[in-house]
């Protein structure tokens, strides 16, 4: 570490972010580009991060970064849209005269995001927060499970189909297809895989014809393809009957609820 008690500092920030959809960019404080690990950190000279502590404690570390919306880096729309959220960063410090030599300041996943008057300040929590997460699961009359997960063990073929989205109302969207969509659908999850929503994801609520009502509307008003997910609405009877699934039910249906305390004997 000798590189940081020299007389004049070559000391520059860099941040590498990693959306969930594989995109990768790289930003540093430093008013010229910084090329390490095959990844060009763009200078963005007016991202500022806030103090970052660090210490041996199982308190959650977090910290702030605040900065300009830039289209060429993070656009607002991105950042409207999710395609930021619980992205993957890492933050070091390195010398900009030779990149190789940095120190490892901490590394989380992009909280809460807010922006205002063309600036963004996003939240980094580090790998402690996780604690703040229950430790054992809370009991429920619905399935806790997500269908065709390893505890679900719904074998997933057959349950997924590509379509093409040729109009959008609100939240309906109207599908280019031969067949109606199956009423299993609804609960289920629409994948943009083309078109300014590629990437994004959607929740839908019903299906008739061949339409699909979404949770909300699509965050861009563009056709495209999709990938349709089969869903399901958590009941045992549901898994029971449309999946013949019920051994692997993960809820309590029958769990006498707290009001049971509350009754009088007898009654």
């Amino acid at each position: 570490m000798s590189w940081l008690a020299q007389a004049l500092t070559t000391l520059a920030l860099c941040w590498r972010i990693e959306r969930r959809d594989g995109v990768t960019i790289g930003l540093t404080a430093h008013d010229r580009d910084i090329e390490w690990d095959g990844l060009v950190h763009q200078a963005a000279p007016g991202m500022v991060p806030s103090a970052i502590t660090r210490g041996a404690g199982l308190d959650p570390a977090s910290m702030d970064v605040t900065g300009a919306l830039t289209s060429e880096a993070i656009g607002e729309a991105d950042l409207l849209a999710g395609r930021w959220d619980g992205a993957r960063v890492a933050i070091f410090a390195c010398d900009w005269t030779d990149p190789a030599r940095q120190v490892a300041l901490g590394e989380g996943t992009i909280g809460g995001l807010e922006t205002r008057d063309g600036m963004l300040t996003a939240e980094l929590r580090g790998a402690m927060a996780a604690l703040e997460r229950p430790v054992v699961e809370e009991t429920s009359p619905e399935c806790r499970a997500e269908l065709g997960d390893k505890r679900c063990r719904v074998a997933m073929a057959g349950r997924r189909r590509f379509a093409r989205v040729t109009a959008i109302v609100d939240n309906v969207v109207t599908l280019d297809t031969g067949e109606p969509v199956a009423n299993g659908y609804a609960q289920g999850r629409l994948r943009w895989i083309s078109g300014a929503n590629s990437g994004l994801e959607d929740a839908i609520l019903g299906s008739a014809g061949t339409t699909l009502t979404l949770r909300r509307p699509p965050r861009f008003d563009a056709p495209g393809r999709v990938l349709l997910v089969e869903g399901c609405d958590r009941r045992l009877a549901t898994c029971a009957e449309r999946f013949g699934n019920a051994v692997n039910f993960r809820g309590e249906p029958y769990l006498p609820g707290i009001d049971l305390l509350t009754r009088y004997p007898g009654g």
